[in-house]
């Protein structure tokens, strides 16, 4: 790697420091200001970090956050919320600041403008309590905050009041000698005056930019807008784009089929990580994976992107095996059942596949075979003998996923047998204390079986140089990062490939033609085997990297499934595959106050919200306004009724609504006639400007800062609309009549870009509007062009369509409703036994006791869904007492259990609690 600064840049001040603080290896070169070093910008930018891959990072807040990602320092929720404070707010008041100070000479007004910033810091550092921005450590925003006020805090000159925790935290940074060496080779110690060159190149500042607003963690759309500030060239570039027509060569609006990789075209290949067949799909799973990349999939094809997405169900394993022996039907019919079932579920949330496949094919089974048998020649399967739990009762051996138990590194008692979800090792199941077999809650014992091992050390190398190129280049988010970090980190070891199983892709290998493929091996796979199913040319697709770039969509714990199991694979296969370019992972969505249960009819499930009488469109604004991306967050019925009401209701449908009626009443269905003010000038160019941001942010899969730029615009709208009252106008003399037609004519047409924006988020509602507003369609293919296009698509004359209200106000009874609907009340009266409430179970058999198998069927379920509602609460870290009752019912409900079953119930041995 090799950066660029510049003498006197504040910026390369913040990322020199970085580099000093981290000891992360790389070259510096210090430059003219005027030079240019990326080479598709049309002006020099400076820093600029010029990566293995031969691509450049030039904002200067990411060069940092890379540095300290790559010395394993993730940026927590906070550090964003700080670096986004800086970038936004504290920025352009210290770009007014140091112009008034080094080019003006005016030192003492800096005060006045830094003041409002300088008390936001010092008031959250006195509040927190803490050494450092973040905590007791340093993080990257101490070192971007440091070297963007160092400048100012650092001259003596500069009178800027008593902040005494933001003086002490700006000491402590700068005492760090990575610092003080960056200071001295940005500033060669001449302060201020170091600076004049770099200033001098710098636009002047406008008057009133930036807010002295706190970094939050807020919502979209939920913070406070100030005025916006925008230049006359801006407004000039904005009514030059207004008045361009809409693109004449209209692309096609039917996909041709098979879609095949284009020379001209970007080539994006699509997948969400492919469901699992034997269980119905609840909004968590909805959102994580098949919601999210068709979301971006439609914004592809808008940007005028080649894109294929592709998915379909995951069908091999045990758990269908299971699944069918409990419902009396074989596997193959359990997967035909439940592959109809998701298929019905994502046509009526909405869901865009181009094909959406299955993996028990023949296809499967070829695709499967022959990357195994390409690594077995290239030597990277090697064989050994591996001790396993097997059910007695059952007569089967349990897949990991199948055996529970305490976990050895850090004596969680739910612990699975891959892997403990408190502390995140990995774990043979063999590891486990007091395992369990998860069907009959039995203990099973350790038998020895021969099986075949991916050696994955071997590709560790390969893994490594792959993983440097794409996530340096890519759009990993975060968490993808970090979780396939860890598993490096702590050293890879051979991966199991086979399982003592029937139901799966044969092991063509003849010493173990009695097995199949570990679900984890084959079943990324099925991306391949699915797109084969689709068109023969399926490798044009999957073995084309230099042409096709990949997304995977995916909810947190399948990233490294995806980002070293299934590589390496295909590193190890050496056939030229397509490797994931751009990993995005969300974290979990949960239901109000705890985890979706379908056994105890908690939460809502994907055919349940099928039948709650509110449209798909809606379900999909909710779920992708609260997508869980930087932390997990919560479905809440409460919540899900603001937000329709405020932002659909209130907000986006009432300024469409409103345009489109005032053309119907006032100007008898046709747009009248438009002459700009110097304040239409305005609204296009903020307009403008937050259609470039969603541009952007949706180009980074930030899908929901997307859906704030869209509420920001109907919110501008709306303002602009009360402030100039077109219903009144509309009775004056001929100028406010003029005036009434411009406004109108303005809102409809911003009304025709929000329908191009939400056909990504909400496709139906996106179709209405335009139907509403008989958009030509044309519009759909010009408006996301470029950086971003909002040119006049409704014009003068223009007859629009019948205008109706879009949303419908959710009432405070009918969410109350809903809520205890699907909050584990409704199953109460239940005949099914499954669905019975744990305690009422416990009332139920205690009169019922001895060795009716029948007995014991219903107990094992019962204290299966006890033991999800005791996990449930330590998650949530409930109040003792009701734990320990809750534990109580537990421990009687296996006491009951093991009566049925004929033994004699012992006490539970009493576990160890922590101090």
């Amino acid at each position: 790697m090799e950066l660029f600064v510049s003498e006197g840049n504040p910026h390369c001040l913040k990322v020199l420091a970085a580099l000093e603080v981290t000891g992360v290896q790389c070259g510096v070169q210090f430059i003219s200001h005027e030079e240019k070093v990326v080479p598709f910008l049309s002006r020099p930018a400076l820093p600029a970090l010029l990566l293995p891959s031969g691509k450049h990072l030039f904002s200067s807040n990411t060069i940092c956050r890379y540095l300290f990602e790559l010395n394993g320092q993730e940026s927590s929720n906070q550090c964003n919320q700080w670096l986004e404070w800086e970038a936004t707010v504290l920025q352009p008041v210290l770009l007014r600041a140091l112009h008034i100070a080094v080019l003006q000479g005016k030192g003492s007004e800096v005060s006045s403008v830094l003041q409002g910033s300088l008390n936001v810091l010092d008031q959250s550092l006195c509040k927190a309590n803490m050494t450092y921005l973040t905590g007791e450590a340093v993080s990257v925003a101490d070192v971007v905050l440091w070297g963007a006020l160092h400048p100012v805090l650092s001259d003596s000159s500069l009178t800027l009041g008593d902040h005494k925790s933001a003086k002490a935290w700006f000491d402590r940074v700068a005492a760090m000698r990575g610092c003080q060496s960056a200071a001295q080779k940005v500033l060669q110690g001449k302060g201020l005056e170091a600076m004049k060159g770099y200033m001098q190149k710098q636009p002047a500042p406008q008057s009133n930019q930036g807010r002295d607003t706190q970094p939050c963690n807020s919502n979209p759309t939920e913070s406070e807008e100030g005025e916006c500030v925008v230049s006359e060239k801006e407004m000039e570039a904005a009514v030059f784009t207004w008045r361009k027509d809409l693109n004449a060569c209209s692309q096609e609006t039917d996909k041709q089929h098979p879609i095949m990789p284009q020379e001209s075209k970007r080539n994006v290949l699509i997948t969400s990580a492919l469901p699992y067949v034997n269980n119905v799909p609840h909004l968590g799973n909805i959102i994580g994976c098949v919601l999210s990349a068709d979301v971006f999939s439609r914004y592809g094809r808008l940007r005028g992107w080649n894109v294929l997405y592709i998915c379909g169900t995951d069908e091999y394993g045990t758990a269908t095996e299971n699944k069918a022996r409990e419902e009396g039907l074989t596997p193959k019919q359990i997967c035909d059942k439940y592959h109809a079932v998701h298929s019905s579920i994502y046509k009526w949330f909405q869901i865009g596949f181009d094909f959406f496949g299955r993996t028990t094919t023949e296809k499967q089974t070829q695709i499967s075979q022959d990357i195994f048998w390409r690594l077995h020649k290239n030597g990277f399967l090697v064989e050994d003998t591996v001790e396993q739990l097997r059910c007695e009762n059952c007569q089967r051996f349990l897949a990991d996923r199948f055996v529970e138990g305490t976990c050895p590194h850090c004596s969680y008692p739910e612990a699975r047998g891959d892997q403990c979800d408190k502390c995140g090792r990995l774990i043979n199941a063999v590891e486990l204390r007091e395992p369990q077999c998860k069907v009959c809650r039995q203990t099973p014992v350790i038998r020895s079986s021969k099986h075949l091992f991916l050696d994955l050390p071997k590709l560790e190398s390969q893994l490594e140089q792959w993983l440097e190129r794409s996530t340096s280049s890519g759009d990993w988010t975060a968490n993808a990062k970090q979780i396939t970090r860890s598993w490096i980190r702590d050293g890879l070891k051979p991966r199991c490939i086979t399982r003592d199983l029937q139901w799966g892709t044969p092991v063509p290998h003849p010493d173990f033609k009695d097995k199949v493929f570990y679900v984890w091996f084959d079943a990324p796979i099925g991306y391949l085997s699915i797109t084969a199913n689709y068109t023969n040319e399926w490798d044009k697709w999957w073995k084309n990297p230099h042409q096709v770039e990949l997304y995977n969509f995916m909810a947190k714990d399948n990233v490294p499934f995806h980002s070293v199991v299934f590589p390496c694979s295909l590193l190890g296969a050496q056939d030229n595959y397509t490797l994931v370019n751009h990993l995005v992972a969300t974290e979990y969505l949960n239901y109000e106050d705890t985890k979706f249960s379908k056994s105890r009819g908690v939460g809502v499930f994907g055919d349940m919200a099928m039948d709650t009488g509110i449209p798909s469109d809606v379900w999909r604004f909710y779920l992708l306004y609260v997508r869980p991306e930087g932390q997990d967050s919560a479905f809440s019925w409460a919540d899900m009724a603001l937000k329709n009401n405020s932002e659909l209701l209130n907000n986006l449908g009432n300024f469409i609504n409103r345009g489109g009626m005032f053309v119907t009443k006032f100007f008898g269905g046709c747009v009248p006639a438009m002459e700009l003010q110097q304040e239409d000038k305005k609204l296009l160019a903020v307009v403008g400007w937050e259609l470039q941001q969603y541009i952007q942010v949706m180009d980074k899969v930030k899908i929901r800062d997307g859906l704030k730029h869209v509420l920001n615009i109907s919110r501008h709208g709306n303002q602009y609309i009360q402030v100039n009252e077109p219903w009144k106008k509309i009775k004056g003399g001929e100028s406010e009549r003029q005036r009434a037609g411009t406004v109108t004519g303005v809102s409809v047409n911003i009304a025709c870009l929000l329908s191009v924006m939400l056909l990504p988020y909400m496709p139906a509602v996106s179709q209405t509007i335009r139907d509403q507003l008989n958009a030509p369609q044309s519009c759909i293919n010009t408006m996301l062009q470029g950086p971003g296009t909002f040119v006049c698509a409704l014009r003068a004359g223009h007859r629009i369509g019948t205008v109706s209200p879009l949303f419908q106000k959710l009432e405070a009874d009918q969410i109350e409703a809903l809520k205890k609907r699907f909050g584990g009340q409704q199953n109460s009266a239940s005949t099914q036994p499954a669905a019975v409430p744990a305690a009422a179970v416990v009332a139920e058999v205690k009169a019922v006791v001895g060795s009716d198998p029948e007995n014991a069927k219903q107990l094992a379920k019962a204290v299966a869904e006890q033991g999800d509602k005791v996990r449930a609460l330590k998650s949530q870290k409930a109040e003792k007492d009701l734990i320990t009752a809750e534990v109580s019912k537990l421990l009687d409900l296996k006491k009951q259990l093991a009566l049925a079953e004929g033994k004699n119930p012992e006490p539970a041995p009493q576990k160890g609690k922590k101090k």
